[in-house]
């Protein structure tokens, strides 16, 4: 009996206490580390879920733009190609809630920035064109905000967004250029803000110091980071940066958003999750038509463009003019707007050359005219006025 219980023991070389203890424990060991990976996993995915719940949600799809929009769908332009994108950028001057310290709310809001972003096929370039608030232009008859319809009427581009929101500038737009916009987003003044404090502030170059109380904006020259707050002040001043007109501030506006692309193409945001949450947790803070009213709606539409080299993101302002009947007002100048939109139309390439002019020319700062000895334009490949997001940069 005693020899067959010692049988059944342990082999020869094996302890109780030993080895076959070290095999249970690192048994234990594994399962309570699989489980603890389990419960990381999950709660890192249970989190993820969480922050992409939490941004999704932070943008407002434009539900009454597209039934406006779906409305007038025959008369709106038909896009030539399919894959390059036209999105309308619009920044609106609301006074409501957050932003009620910049102005008295009057009921109303504006367009106060308006830029056409188009995207060629392929993603190769991007072409970024403000179209000016002052512009005299033919708004359509559209849906007032108050659920009444308005007349057609010839005004300034801005009252568009005034009378009848996004939905009645982009028909402004699209009657005004013949392209279709196919994606819009709209911005308010606290939303600008929360984008620039994301990426930790832009840096620009003053040749001059500047000190304008009206825009609660005091800088010295030189290489000057902004922040969020100053950097809404330095794109809407305009007493105490440049001629005072509206053309010189939306040059500023141009210089400083192709300091902000290579401030967040510079920096590894797009590579860094620490750094990139900030940035989307800001960036969602829109309102979009639906398509694009969603995380994978704006993955899809940045993540062809991360890798457009910055030489091909170009800034400009559509060809204008003083207006004959008033000088304080904007007009086209043709036929060089016309070519111009002509080539977005057709996605093919805008030559973008020089500085943006100051001031109010005969071409503005969209000078696409050359002229042979009678006169006559002669350039079947005109280039434009303006400037790329490689030469802004402080030297």
């Amino acid at each position: 009996m005693t020899e067959s219980i010692r049988g059944s023991g342990p082999p020869a070389g094996a302890s109780a206490t030993g080895g076959g203890l070290r095999r249970r424990r690192r048994r234990r060991w594994s399962v309570r580390a699989g489980a603890a990976l389990t419960v990381l996993l999950l709660a890192a995915a249970g989190t993820g879920a969480l922050l992409y719940a939490k941004l999704d949600g932070n943008i407002t799809a434009d539900e009454a733009a597209a039934r406006e929009l779906a409305r007038y769908e025959k008369e709106r332009p038909t896009a030539l190609t399919k894959d390059a994108q036209n999105i309308l950028l619009i920044g609106s001057d609301s006074r409501a809630d957050d932003n009620a310290r910049y102005g008295r709310d009057s009921g109303t809001e504006r367009s106060d920035t308006t830029i056409l972003l188009h995207l060629s096929t392929g993603r190769h370039s991007a072409t970024a064109v403000s179209l000016p608030r002052d512009l005299m232009v033919d708004v359509p008859a559209c849906l007032r905000r108050d659920g009444t319809r308005g007349e057609p009427m010839f005004a300034m581009f801005n009252h568009a967004f005034e009378v009848g929101g996004s939905a009645c500038t982009i028909r402004t737009v699209e009657k005004l250029t013949g392209i279709r916009v196919d994606h819009h987003v709209v911005v308010d003044f606290s939303g600008f803000k929360e984008m620039v404090d994301a990426v930790d502030g832009v840096e620009i170059c003053l040749a001059h110091p500047v000190d304008d109380k009206d825009a609660h904006l005091r800088l010295p020259a030189g290489r000057v980071t902004l922040d969020g707050e100053q950097a809404l002040g330095y794109v809407r001043a305009r007493k105490s940066l440049g001629d005072g007109s509206d053309t010189d501030r939306m040059e500023r506006q141009q210089r400083f958003l192709a300091a902000l692309v290579n401030k967040v193409r510079g920096n590894d945001v797009l590579l860094n999750p620490v750094k990139l949450y900030p940035v989307l947790d800001a960036a969602t803070s829109l309102t979009t038509d639906p398509e694009l009213a969603h995380l994978r709606g704006l993955y899809q539409l940045v993540r062809g463009l991360r890798d457009i080299p910055t030489e091909h993101v170009q800034f400009m302002t559509v060809p204008r003019e003083s207006y004959v009947y008033n000088a304080n007002r904007d007009q086209l100048v043709e036929p060089e707007a016309e070519r111009l939109f002509d080539l977005l139309r057709a996605d093919r390439p805008v030559k973008v050359t020089g500085k943006p002019a100051s001031g109010y020319g005969p071409y503005g700062s969209g000078d696409a005219k050359t002229s042979d000895a009678a006169g006559a334009s002669a350039s079947p490949d005109p280039a434009f006025r303006g400037n790329t997001a490689a030469e802004n940069t402080c030297e």
